[in-house]
Protein backbone atom coordinates (compact mmCIF):
# COMPACT_ATOMS: atom_id res chain seq x y z
CA UNK A 1 0.00 0.00 0.00
CA UNK A 2 1.45 3.60 -1.03
CA UNK A 3 2.81 6.11 1.85
CA UNK A 4 0.17 8.34 0.60
CA UNK A 5 -2.63 6.10 1.88
CA UNK A 6 -1.08 6.57 5.86
CA UNK A 7 -0.31 10.28 5.74
CA UNK A 8 -3.43 12.56 4.65
CA UNK A 9 -2.48 16.17 4.53
CA UNK A 10 -3.82 19.82 3.03
CA UNK A 11 -2.62 23.00 2.14
CA UNK A 12 -3.02 24.09 6.17
CA UNK A 13 -0.81 21.52 7.63
CA UNK A 14 1.90 21.97 4.63
CA UNK A 15 1.68 25.82 5.77
CA UNK A 16 1.89 24.89 9.02
CA UNK A 17 5.14 22.61 8.67
CA UNK A 18 6.80 25.37 6.64
CA UNK A 19 6.26 28.06 9.66
CA UNK A 20 7.43 25.85 12.03
CA UNK A 21 10.70 25.13 10.41
CA UNK A 22 11.36 28.58 9.39
CA UNK A 23 10.46 29.71 13.45
CA UNK A 24 13.26 27.10 13.93
CA UNK A 25 15.84 27.59 11.67
CA UNK A 26 15.51 31.32 12.30
CA UNK A 27 15.58 30.95 15.98
CA UNK A 28 19.10 28.30 15.49
CA UNK A 29 20.73 30.80 12.74
CA UNK A 30 19.56 34.27 14.04
CA UNK A 31 20.47 34.01 17.63
CA UNK A 32 23.11 36.37 18.43
CA UNK A 33 26.53 34.71 18.75
CA UNK A 34 28.42 35.11 22.07
CA UNK A 35 30.82 38.85 21.24
CA UNK A 36 33.53 36.60 23.22
CA UNK A 37 34.20 33.34 23.63
CA UNK A 38 33.53 31.44 26.68
CA UNK A 39 36.85 30.00 27.16
CA UNK A 40 38.40 33.38 27.72
CA UNK A 41 36.12 34.24 30.26
CA UNK A 42 37.03 30.93 31.29
CA UNK A 43 40.68 31.57 31.66
CA UNK A 44 41.18 35.22 32.49
CA UNK A 45 44.76 35.11 33.44
CA UNK A 46 47.87 33.59 32.77
CA UNK A 47 49.14 31.62 35.38
CA UNK A 48 52.69 30.63 36.26
CA UNK A 49 53.85 27.22 36.74
CA UNK A 50 55.70 27.37 39.90
CA UNK A 51 54.94 28.99 42.99
CA UNK A 52 57.19 29.68 46.46
CA UNK A 53 55.42 28.66 49.87
CA UNK A 54 53.21 31.10 51.31
CA UNK A 55 52.56 32.84 48.35
CA UNK A 56 50.55 32.20 44.72
CA UNK A 57 51.88 31.62 41.56
CA UNK A 58 52.27 34.82 39.46
CA UNK A 59 49.44 36.25 37.23
CA UNK A 60 49.65 38.10 33.81
CA UNK A 61 47.46 38.94 31.00
CA UNK A 62 47.18 36.96 27.99
CA UNK A 63 47.81 39.80 25.90
CA UNK A 64 51.37 39.99 27.26
CA UNK A 65 52.53 37.22 24.22
CA UNK A 66 55.05 34.16 24.21
CA UNK A 67 57.86 36.71 24.62
CA UNK A 68 57.22 37.86 27.99
CA UNK A 69 57.50 41.75 26.74
CA UNK A 70 55.27 44.31 28.32
CA UNK A 71 54.07 46.94 26.62
CA UNK A 72 55.67 50.53 27.71
CA UNK A 73 54.25 52.55 25.38
CA UNK A 74 51.55 52.82 22.99
CA UNK A 75 54.39 53.06 20.12
CA UNK A 76 57.78 52.91 19.31
CA UNK A 77 58.16 57.07 18.94
CA UNK A 78 56.17 57.75 22.15
CA UNK A 79 59.42 57.62 24.95
CA UNK A 80 58.92 60.63 27.71
CA UNK A 81 55.36 62.41 28.07
CA UNK A 82 55.46 64.93 25.94
CA UNK A 83 55.66 62.79 22.99
CA UNK A 84 52.28 62.07 23.77
CA UNK A 85 51.73 65.40 21.79
CA UNK A 86 52.02 64.03 18.77
CA UNK A 87 52.82 66.66 15.99
CA UNK A 88 51.01 64.88 13.36
CA UNK A 89 47.47 66.11 14.42
CA UNK A 90 47.28 69.33 13.15
CA UNK A 91 43.01 69.35 13.19
CA UNK A 92 42.35 71.06 17.02
CA UNK A 93 40.17 69.44 19.78
CA UNK A 94 38.72 70.97 22.50
CA UNK A 95 40.36 70.15 26.16
CA UNK A 96 37.43 71.32 28.53
CA UNK A 97 36.30 74.62 27.65
CA UNK A 98 39.64 75.24 25.72
CA UNK A 99 39.86 74.45 21.33
CA UNK A 100 43.27 73.93 20.76
CA UNK A 101 45.76 72.47 18.22
CA UNK A 102 48.84 70.25 19.37
CA UNK A 103 50.94 72.85 17.85
CA UNK A 104 49.48 75.60 19.90
CA UNK A 105 49.68 73.23 23.41
CA UNK A 106 53.60 72.78 22.48
CA UNK A 107 53.85 76.39 22.18
CA UNK A 108 52.25 77.39 25.84
CA UNK A 109 54.11 74.12 27.31
CA UNK A 110 57.43 75.67 26.27
CA UNK A 111 56.86 79.18 26.47
CA UNK A 112 55.88 78.18 30.47
CA UNK A 113 58.74 75.93 30.82
CA UNK A 114 60.76 78.23 29.60
CA UNK A 115 59.92 81.01 32.02
CA UNK A 116 59.88 78.84 34.96
CA UNK A 117 63.28 78.24 34.80
CA UNK A 118 64.75 81.33 34.77
CA UNK A 119 62.87 81.10 38.41
CA UNK A 120 64.02 78.22 39.76
CA UNK A 121 67.38 77.27 39.91
CA UNK A 122 69.18 73.47 40.64
CA UNK A 123 66.68 70.62 40.66
CA UNK A 124 63.38 72.04 41.84
CA UNK A 125 60.24 70.29 42.51
CA UNK A 126 57.10 72.11 41.85
CA UNK A 127 53.63 71.30 44.21
CA UNK A 128 50.88 71.42 41.80
CA UNK A 129 47.75 72.48 43.97
CA UNK A 130 45.49 72.88 40.70
CA UNK A 131 42.13 72.04 39.58
CA UNK A 132 42.02 70.18 36.27
CA UNK A 133 42.14 72.80 33.78
CA UNK A 134 44.19 73.55 31.19
CA UNK A 135 46.96 75.22 33.61
CA UNK A 136 47.21 71.94 34.93
CA UNK A 137 48.00 69.90 31.81
CA UNK A 138 50.23 72.86 30.71
CA UNK A 139 52.38 73.24 33.85
CA UNK A 140 52.94 68.98 34.43
CA UNK A 141 54.13 68.64 30.32
CA UNK A 142 56.51 72.30 30.86
CA UNK A 143 57.98 70.52 34.26
CA UNK A 144 58.22 67.38 32.30
CA UNK A 145 59.89 68.77 29.23
CA UNK A 146 62.44 70.93 31.14
CA UNK A 147 63.32 67.95 33.96
CA UNK A 148 61.92 69.19 36.52
CA UNK A 149 60.02 67.36 39.41
CA UNK A 150 56.54 67.98 39.52
CA UNK A 151 54.28 67.13 43.33
CA UNK A 152 50.84 66.02 43.33
CA UNK A 153 48.51 65.41 46.31
CA UNK A 154 45.42 62.44 45.61
CA UNK A 155 43.93 63.87 48.61
CA UNK A 156 44.19 67.74 49.54
CA UNK A 157 43.97 66.91 54.08
CA UNK A 158 47.88 66.08 53.42
CA UNK A 159 48.65 68.88 51.90
CA UNK A 160 50.40 69.85 55.48
CA UNK A 161 52.36 66.76 55.87
CA UNK A 162 53.95 67.15 52.67
CA UNK A 163 55.07 70.71 53.19
CA UNK A 164 56.65 69.68 56.40
CA UNK A 165 58.18 66.34 54.80
CA UNK A 166 58.53 67.03 51.21
CA UNK A 167 58.93 70.96 51.15
CA UNK A 168 58.89 72.06 47.28
CA UNK A 169 60.62 74.41 45.54
CA UNK A 170 57.85 76.33 44.67
CA UNK A 171 54.18 76.41 44.42
CA UNK A 172 51.29 76.59 41.33
CA UNK A 173 47.91 77.20 43.14
CA UNK A 174 44.79 78.93 42.41
CA UNK A 175 43.89 82.35 43.47
CA UNK A 176 40.96 81.61 45.49
CA UNK A 177 43.30 79.41 47.60
CA UNK A 178 46.11 81.14 47.68
CA UNK A 179 45.44 83.28 51.26
CA UNK A 180 44.75 80.19 52.94
CA UNK A 181 47.96 78.59 51.68
CA UNK A 182 50.10 81.56 53.12
CA UNK A 183 48.79 80.11 56.20
CA UNK A 184 50.34 76.95 56.24
CA UNK A 185 53.06 78.15 54.82
CA UNK A 186 55.31 80.03 57.57
CA UNK A 187 54.68 77.07 59.49
CA UNK A 188 56.86 74.52 58.03
CA UNK A 189 58.74 76.53 55.73
CA UNK A 190 62.64 77.19 56.25
CA UNK A 191 64.05 77.96 52.87
CA UNK A 192 62.76 80.67 50.11
CA UNK A 193 59.73 80.03 48.51
CA UNK A 194 57.96 80.53 44.73
CA UNK A 195 54.47 80.54 44.17
CA UNK A 196 53.07 80.91 41.00
CA UNK A 197 48.97 82.51 41.34
CA UNK A 198 46.08 80.82 38.18
CA UNK A 199 44.02 83.71 37.85
CA UNK A 200 43.52 87.24 38.50
CA UNK A 201 44.63 88.54 42.13
CA UNK A 202 42.14 91.27 43.41
CA UNK A 203 43.60 93.80 45.74
CA UNK A 204 41.83 92.23 49.01
CA UNK A 205 44.40 89.03 48.28
CA UNK A 206 46.62 89.64 50.55
CA UNK A 207 50.24 89.36 48.27
CA UNK A 208 52.54 88.30 52.32
CA UNK A 209 55.45 88.52 49.86
CA UNK A 210 59.08 88.72 51.59
CA UNK A 211 62.07 87.35 51.75
CA UNK A 212 60.74 83.75 52.48
CA UNK A 213 57.80 83.88 49.94
CA UNK A 214 57.64 85.18 46.55
CA UNK A 215 54.23 85.52 44.44
CA UNK A 216 54.04 85.44 41.08
CA UNK A 217 51.57 85.54 38.56
CA UNK A 218 50.57 82.59 35.90
CA UNK A 219 50.71 84.89 32.74
CA UNK A 220 53.68 86.97 34.18
CA UNK A 221 55.85 83.64 34.08
CA UNK A 222 54.38 82.31 30.42
CA UNK A 223 54.56 85.60 28.95
CA UNK A 224 58.24 86.06 30.24
CA UNK A 225 58.99 82.43 29.00
CA UNK A 226 57.17 83.27 24.90
CA UNK A 227 59.59 86.54 24.97
CA UNK A 228 62.56 84.24 24.71
CA UNK A 229 61.82 80.59 24.77
CA UNK A 230 64.14 79.81 21.59
CA UNK A 231 67.21 80.88 24.39
CA UNK A 232 66.07 78.11 26.85
CA UNK A 233 66.32 74.69 25.23
CA UNK A 234 65.10 71.93 27.01
CA UNK A 235 67.55 69.20 28.80
CA UNK A 236 67.84 65.86 26.88
CA UNK A 237 65.55 63.35 28.68
CA UNK A 238 65.32 59.80 28.66
CA UNK A 239 62.21 57.03 29.32
CA UNK A 240 64.01 56.43 32.77
CA UNK A 241 64.07 59.88 34.12
CA UNK A 242 61.57 60.46 36.96
CA UNK A 243 59.39 63.30 36.42
CA UNK A 244 56.89 63.45 38.85
CA UNK A 245 55.75 62.44 42.55
CA UNK A 246 52.20 61.64 43.81
CA UNK A 247 51.53 61.50 47.44
CA UNK A 248 48.83 59.38 48.99
CA UNK A 249 47.38 58.59 52.39
CA UNK A 250 46.85 54.87 53.02
CA UNK A 251 44.02 53.45 54.46
CA UNK A 252 45.40 53.58 58.15
CA UNK A 253 46.77 57.10 57.54
CA UNK A 254 50.47 56.74 56.85
CA UNK A 255 51.57 59.34 54.43
CA UNK A 256 53.04 57.36 51.18
CA UNK A 257 54.71 58.77 48.02
CA UNK A 258 55.46 56.65 44.61
CA UNK A 259 57.75 58.61 42.10
CA UNK A 260 56.97 57.89 38.12
CA UNK A 261 59.23 58.24 34.89
CA UNK A 262 58.09 58.84 31.90
CA UNK A 263 58.35 55.20 31.26
CA UNK A 264 55.65 54.76 34.46
CA UNK A 265 53.26 57.13 32.23
CA UNK A 266 53.47 56.02 28.77
CA UNK A 267 53.23 52.36 30.16
CA UNK A 268 49.76 53.26 31.61
CA UNK A 269 48.35 55.02 28.51
CA UNK A 270 49.00 51.86 26.89
CA UNK A 271 47.52 49.80 29.29
CA UNK A 272 44.35 51.82 29.29
CA UNK A 273 44.48 52.50 25.52
CA UNK A 274 44.36 48.32 25.87
CA UNK A 275 40.76 48.53 27.74
CA UNK A 276 38.90 48.79 24.82
CA UNK A 277 38.68 45.83 22.42
CA UNK A 278 39.42 47.10 18.32
CA UNK A 279 35.97 47.31 17.52
CA UNK A 280 35.46 50.20 20.03
CA UNK A 281 39.26 51.65 20.16
CA UNK A 282 39.94 54.86 20.85
CA UNK A 283 40.92 57.80 17.96
CA UNK A 284 40.62 61.17 17.76
CA UNK A 285 36.74 61.14 17.07
CA UNK A 286 36.19 60.50 20.88
CA UNK A 287 35.66 62.48 23.67
CA UNK A 288 36.70 61.28 26.73
CA UNK A 289 35.25 62.20 30.10
CA UNK A 290 36.86 61.26 33.43
CA UNK A 291 35.74 61.69 37.51
CA UNK A 292 39.62 60.84 38.23
CA UNK A 293 41.57 63.91 39.03
CA UNK A 294 44.68 64.54 37.26
CA UNK A 295 46.21 64.99 40.65
CA UNK A 296 46.03 61.15 40.60
CA UNK A 297 48.58 59.06 38.43
CA UNK A 298 45.67 57.11 36.85
CA UNK A 299 43.92 60.79 36.40
CA UNK A 300 46.22 61.92 34.63
CA UNK A 301 46.78 58.14 32.77
CA UNK A 302 43.56 59.12 31.45
CA UNK A 303 44.30 62.76 30.16
CA UNK A 304 47.44 61.66 28.56
CA UNK A 305 45.80 58.28 26.91
CA UNK A 306 43.27 61.50 25.75
CA UNK A 307 45.67 63.84 24.25
CA UNK A 308 47.80 60.33 22.37
CA UNK A 309 44.93 60.10 20.75
CA UNK A 310 44.21 63.70 20.02
CA UNK A 311 40.44 63.09 21.78
CA UNK A 312 38.11 65.40 22.99
CA UNK A 313 38.66 65.67 26.67
CA UNK A 314 37.10 66.79 30.14
CA UNK A 315 36.40 65.91 33.77
CA UNK A 316 33.56 66.18 36.07
CA UNK A 317 32.43 68.41 38.66
CA UNK A 318 33.32 65.30 41.16
CA UNK A 319 37.09 65.70 40.21
CA UNK A 320 37.69 68.54 41.54
CA UNK A 321 40.65 68.25 44.08
CA UNK A 322 40.31 71.30 46.19
CA UNK A 323 38.10 73.89 47.31
CA UNK A 324 38.09 76.53 49.50
CA UNK A 325 39.03 75.80 52.93
CA UNK A 326 35.86 76.25 55.46
CA UNK A 327 36.23 79.12 58.19
CA UNK A 328 35.82 76.16 60.70
CA UNK A 329 38.65 74.09 59.44
CA UNK A 330 40.89 76.38 57.67
CA UNK A 331 42.48 73.52 55.83
CA UNK A 332 42.12 72.43 52.01
CA UNK A 333 39.40 70.48 51.68
CA UNK A 334 37.92 67.79 48.69
CA UNK A 335 34.53 67.90 46.65
CA UNK A 336 32.06 66.84 48.46
CA UNK A 337 29.95 66.75 45.13
CA UNK A 338 27.62 63.64 45.15
CA UNK A 339 28.81 61.00 42.14
CA UNK A 340 25.20 60.65 40.52
CA UNK A 341 23.92 61.74 36.89
CA UNK A 342 23.68 64.79 37.26
CA UNK A 343 27.65 64.79 38.07
CA UNK A 344 27.63 63.06 34.73
CA UNK A 345 25.93 65.89 33.23
CA UNK A 346 28.06 68.03 34.64
CA UNK A 347 30.42 67.73 31.26
CA UNK A 348 27.75 69.82 29.62
CA UNK A 349 29.21 72.57 30.77
CA UNK A 350 31.87 72.40 28.38
CA UNK A 351 31.79 73.20 24.66
CA UNK A 352 33.19 69.67 24.00
CA UNK A 353 31.32 67.61 21.44
CA UNK A 354 28.92 64.38 23.13
CA UNK A 355 31.00 62.07 25.39
CA UNK A 356 31.53 58.86 23.87
CA UNK A 357 33.90 57.25 26.68
CA UNK A 358 33.33 57.43 30.21
CA UNK A 359 35.65 56.67 33.36
CA UNK A 360 33.45 57.14 35.79
CA UNK A 361 32.66 55.27 39.70
CA UNK A 362 30.74 52.79 41.22
CA UNK A 363 28.01 55.47 42.44
CA UNK A 364 28.00 57.09 39.16
CA UNK A 365 27.45 53.79 37.12
CA UNK A 366 24.26 52.78 39.94
CA UNK A 367 22.85 55.89 39.37
CA UNK A 368 22.79 56.34 35.70
CA UNK A 369 20.99 52.99 35.60
CA UNK A 370 18.28 53.34 37.98
CA UNK A 371 17.54 56.67 36.64
CA UNK A 372 17.38 54.66 32.91
CA UNK A 373 15.43 51.83 33.71
CA UNK A 374 12.75 54.03 36.13
CA UNK A 375 12.01 56.17 33.23
CA UNK A 376 11.85 52.83 30.97
CA UNK A 377 9.28 51.47 33.48
CA UNK A 378 6.94 54.08 32.53
CA UNK A 379 6.59 51.46 28.96
CA UNK A 380 4.17 48.56 29.18
CA UNK A 381 6.61 46.70 26.76
CA UNK A 382 9.18 46.72 29.34
CA UNK A 383 8.50 43.75 31.23
CA UNK A 384 9.07 41.71 27.73
CA UNK A 385 11.78 44.23 26.81
CA UNK A 386 13.61 43.44 30.29
CA UNK A 387 13.26 39.46 29.64
CA UNK A 388 14.62 39.82 26.14
CA UNK A 389 17.86 42.17 27.37
CA UNK A 390 18.89 39.77 29.89
CA UNK A 391 18.67 36.71 27.73
CA UNK A 392 20.65 38.30 24.93
CA UNK A 393 23.54 38.88 28.21
CA UNK A 394 22.99 35.40 29.30
CA UNK A 395 24.18 34.43 25.75
CA UNK A 396 26.86 36.68 25.67
CA UNK A 397 25.68 39.64 23.81
CA UNK A 398 24.99 43.13 23.76
CA UNK A 399 23.70 45.85 21.91
CA UNK A 400 21.44 48.96 21.77
CA UNK A 401 20.30 49.00 17.90
CA UNK A 402 17.58 46.00 18.97
CA UNK A 403 13.88 46.35 18.93
CA UNK A 404 13.92 46.77 22.73
CA UNK A 405 15.82 49.23 22.44
CA UNK A 406 13.99 51.04 20.17
CA UNK A 407 10.86 50.99 21.34
CA UNK A 408 11.83 50.80 25.11
CA UNK A 409 15.25 52.18 26.21
CA UNK A 410 16.47 54.44 23.58
CA UNK A 411 13.82 57.42 24.75
CA UNK A 412 14.44 56.61 28.55
CA UNK A 413 18.82 57.03 27.48
CA UNK A 414 17.88 60.24 25.90
CA UNK A 415 15.64 61.37 28.67
CA UNK A 416 18.48 60.79 31.36
CA UNK A 417 21.74 61.40 29.47
CA UNK A 418 20.84 63.97 27.27
CA UNK A 419 22.51 63.99 23.91
CA UNK A 420 25.44 61.29 25.00
CA UNK A 421 22.66 59.09 24.55
CA UNK A 422 23.92 58.10 21.21
CA UNK A 423 26.87 58.50 21.01
CA UNK A 424 28.26 56.69 24.27
CA UNK A 425 30.06 53.92 22.88
CA UNK A 426 32.12 52.50 26.45
CA UNK A 427 32.02 53.06 30.08
CA UNK A 428 34.90 52.16 32.18
CA UNK A 429 34.06 52.27 35.87
CA UNK A 430 36.79 51.84 38.83
CA UNK A 431 37.03 53.69 42.24
CA UNK A 432 35.87 51.50 44.54
CA UNK A 433 34.05 48.04 45.29
CA UNK A 434 30.89 47.05 43.02
CA UNK A 435 28.31 44.14 43.39
CA UNK A 436 27.20 42.08 40.59
CA UNK A 437 23.60 43.43 40.31
CA UNK A 438 24.69 46.93 39.73
CA UNK A 439 26.62 45.79 36.46
CA UNK A 440 23.52 43.82 34.99
CA UNK A 441 21.77 46.61 35.74
CA UNK A 442 23.91 48.99 33.59
CA UNK A 443 24.68 46.72 31.05
CA UNK A 444 20.93 46.50 30.36
CA UNK A 445 20.33 50.54 30.65
CA UNK A 446 22.95 52.18 28.61
CA UNK A 447 23.70 48.51 26.83
CA UNK A 448 27.39 49.59 25.95
CA UNK A 449 30.59 47.86 27.12
CA UNK A 450 31.21 48.28 30.76
CA UNK A 451 34.68 47.36 32.27
CA UNK A 452 34.95 47.13 36.13
CA UNK A 453 38.81 48.08 36.47
CA UNK A 454 40.61 48.58 39.77
CA UNK A 455 43.54 51.08 40.16
CA UNK A 456 46.19 52.02 43.52
CA UNK A 457 48.01 55.07 43.60
CA UNK A 458 51.44 53.40 42.49
CA UNK A 459 50.47 52.78 38.90
CA UNK A 460 49.21 54.85 36.13
CA UNK A 461 47.35 52.75 34.34
CA UNK A 462 44.78 49.80 35.79
CA UNK A 463 45.72 47.07 38.21
CA UNK A 464 42.72 44.93 36.80
CA UNK A 465 40.55 45.18 34.28
CA UNK A 466 36.85 42.86 33.25
CA UNK A 467 37.00 42.06 28.78
CA UNK A 468 34.63 44.71 27.92
CA UNK A 469 32.86 42.59 26.43
CA UNK A 470 32.31 40.46 29.09
CA UNK A 471 28.51 40.08 29.68
CA UNK A 472 28.25 37.43 32.41
CA UNK A 473 24.85 37.75 34.40
CA UNK A 474 26.60 36.43 38.18
CA UNK A 475 24.95 35.85 41.42
CA UNK A 476 23.33 39.73 42.00
CA UNK A 477 24.55 39.90 45.80
CA UNK A 478 28.48 38.94 45.69
CA UNK A 479 30.97 41.47 44.96
CA UNK A 480 31.88 41.91 41.21
CA UNK A 481 35.29 40.46 39.98
CA UNK A 482 37.77 42.81 38.82
CA UNK A 483 39.52 40.84 36.01
CA UNK A 484 42.39 39.65 35.19
CA UNK A 485 46.00 41.49 35.20
CA UNK A 486 46.19 44.77 33.20
CA UNK A 487 48.47 43.98 29.92
CA UNK A 488 51.82 45.42 31.77
CA UNK A 489 50.74 44.23 34.92
CA UNK A 490 51.91 41.02 37.03
CA UNK A 491 50.58 40.49 40.62
CA UNK A 492 50.95 37.60 42.93
CA UNK A 493 49.43 37.06 46.74
CA UNK A 494 51.72 36.98 49.86
CA UNK A 495 50.93 35.62 53.09
CA UNK A 496 48.61 32.42 50.73
CA UNK A 497 47.34 29.23 52.93
CA UNK A 498 49.70 26.66 51.41
CA UNK A 499 47.02 23.99 52.51
CA UNK A 500 44.04 26.05 50.71
CA UNK A 501 46.36 25.97 47.52
CA UNK A 502 47.28 22.72 47.53
CA UNK A 503 43.93 21.59 47.96
CA UNK A 504 42.98 23.86 44.88
CA UNK A 505 41.16 26.54 47.04
CA UNK A 506 40.93 29.73 46.05
CA UNK A 507 44.40 31.85 47.00
CA UNK A 508 43.81 34.78 49.74
CA UNK A 509 46.77 37.16 50.63
CA UNK A 510 48.58 40.36 50.04
CA UNK A 511 48.45 41.66 46.73
CA UNK A 512 51.91 42.54 45.32
CA UNK A 513 52.43 43.39 41.42
CA UNK A 514 55.50 44.54 39.33
CA UNK A 515 55.37 46.12 35.69
CA UNK A 516 56.46 49.28 33.88
CA UNK A 517 53.46 51.05 34.53
CA UNK A 518 54.47 50.71 38.19
CA UNK A 519 56.08 53.48 40.26
CA UNK A 520 58.28 53.40 42.86
CA UNK A 521 57.67 54.26 46.77
CA UNK A 522 59.83 56.87 48.01
CA UNK A 523 61.75 55.47 51.44
CA UNK A 524 63.70 57.27 54.29
CA UNK A 525 64.36 60.90 52.65
CA UNK A 526 63.60 60.88 49.50
CA UNK A 527 65.54 57.79 48.37
CA UNK A 528 64.12 54.90 46.34
CA UNK A 529 63.52 51.21 45.61
CA UNK A 530 66.33 50.10 42.50
CA UNK A 531 65.72 46.48 42.13
CA UNK A 532 63.47 46.24 38.63
CA UNK A 533 62.42 43.45 40.06
CA UNK A 534 61.54 44.14 43.13
CA UNK A 535 57.24 43.77 43.76
CA UNK A 536 55.61 46.48 45.20
CA UNK A 537 53.17 46.21 47.71
CA UNK A 538 49.93 47.59 47.30
CA UNK A 539 48.75 46.92 51.55
CA UNK A 540 45.43 45.23 49.90
CA UNK A 541 44.16 42.26 50.27
CA UNK A 542 42.85 39.62 47.24
CA UNK A 543 41.23 36.66 46.38
CA UNK A 544 42.15 35.00 42.77
CA UNK A 545 39.76 32.98 41.07
CA UNK A 546 39.77 29.78 39.66
CA UNK A 547 38.98 31.50 36.34
CA UNK A 548 42.14 33.87 36.61
CA UNK A 549 40.04 36.97 37.73
CA UNK A 550 40.48 38.58 41.13
CA UNK A 551 38.13 39.91 43.87
CA UNK A 552 39.89 42.96 46.26
CA UNK A 553 38.35 42.07 49.46
CA UNK A 554 39.94 44.48 51.63
CA UNK A 555 42.83 46.23 52.99
CA UNK A 556 46.02 45.10 55.47
CA UNK A 557 45.37 46.67 58.78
Amino acid sequence: MPLSDYIVTDDLTIVLGIIGASVYLLQSLYKPQPLVHPILLGRQSDTGRVRHPGESVVYRNYGTGLMGRFPIRPDKDTNVVNDLVRPQFESPRTLWATKITNAQLNERVAAFGSGITRILSGEPNVLLLLNDGMEFLIADLALAKFAMYSMTLCSPKILPRVLENHPPSAIIVDVNLLPYLLELVPKAWEHDLKIVVVGQREEKTPSKSSREVEIITWSQVEADGAKGSDSTPPPARSPDDAYTVAFFETPTGELRGVRFTHENMTSGVAAIRALLPPSIALSNLDTIISSHSLSTPYGRGIAYTALYENANFATLDSAKMYDVPSQSTKDFQSSARSRDVKDILSAKQYPTPPPTVLFIEPCHLEDLSTSILKDAKASWLFPLAWRHKLAALAEGFISKVSLWDRMVFDNAREHVLKNMADTLKAVVVSGGPISNEPLTLARVAVSVPVINSHTHPCTSGPVFATNALDVQVLPSNERAHVGGPSVNVEVKLKGVNDADVEANGDPVGHLVLRGPSVGRYLVGNGEEKQDEAAWTETGEIARAMTNGAFLVVGHVA
